[in-house]
């Protein structure tokens, strides 16, 4: 499959996970399991219970880096939505903890010293951060667009309101990564905290196209809807 292929629902899903393997975070957060043979995109999403359309601009939108999918129309709200919850999920239960008890065992194999505690310290801050912003978006967006869905406008809130306060969540990783790379212990163990630093580049990475995802596609889905709402009151 060429680089430059957009997706279609008549591709095989196997061949999007081989032709790019960071997919597979886009599946499992759309709710796709994996055993699904050699079905087409749409026979899995539909086997599944998820929207195709909204899968594969996520997909696409991904894989591409191009922003032609802002203004489409055919994006399912409630879809895009779950999937967003679900990162949210994945980086506060599961990938966020992982790359914490990983980076204390490599801690705890340097030396006990000032350095080390501070790592963890900037880490913990870190990822209080992280969970304060998605749990804000889970409890006070997530909850305005829900009702939004159901046709009611919040006279105190709308998208806007969030997206002119939607702050970069990846950017202080970077701060982490100067600081293990310059200051790490010459005693340490350079394959384990080599594996930390790995699982933290790649964070970096999921979070920054999770951020574009809400503010390229989701942002714009969810103004449609408020203009939506708007002309039918």
């Amino acid at each position: 499959m060429e680089k430059e292929h957009r997706y279609m629902a008549t591709d095989r899903m196997s061949d999007l996970i081989t032709d790019n393997f960071s997919l597979l975070m886009v599946m499992s957060r759309f709710g796709l399991k994996l055993g699904f043979g050699d079905q087409t995109v749409k026979g899995v999403c539909e086997e599944q219970g998820v929207d195709t359309h909204t899968f594969l601009a996520v997909a696409n939108f991904l894989n591409e880096g191009q922003l032609s999918y802002v203004d489409d129309e055919q994006v399912s709200l409630t879809s895009l939505m779950n999937y967003l919850k679900n990162a949210h999920s994945y980086f506060l239960d599961f990938n966020l903890p992982t790359i914490r008890r990983k980076l204390i065992e490599a801690l705890n194999l340097a030396s006990r010293d000032n350095v080390g505690m501070l790592i963890l310290k900037f880490f913990d801050e870190y990822v209080e951060e992280v969970r304060n912003h998605m749990e804000y978006e889970n409890n006070e967006v997530f909850n305005y667009v829900s009702e939004l869905l159901e046709g009611r406008l919040s006279e105190t809130y709308d998208i806007l309101t969030y997206s002119s306060h939607h702050d970069e969540i990846d950017s202080k990783l970077n701060e982490l990564k100067n600081i293990i790379i310059k200051y790490y212990p010459e005693s340490g163990n350079s394959n384990l905290m080599n594996s930390v630093l790995y699982d933290i580049f790649n964070c970096e990475q999921d979070l920054k196209s999770h951020g574009e995802v809400e503010d390229f596609m989701f942002v714009p889905a969810v103004e449609r809807e408020e203009r939506r709402v708007k002309n039918e009151h």
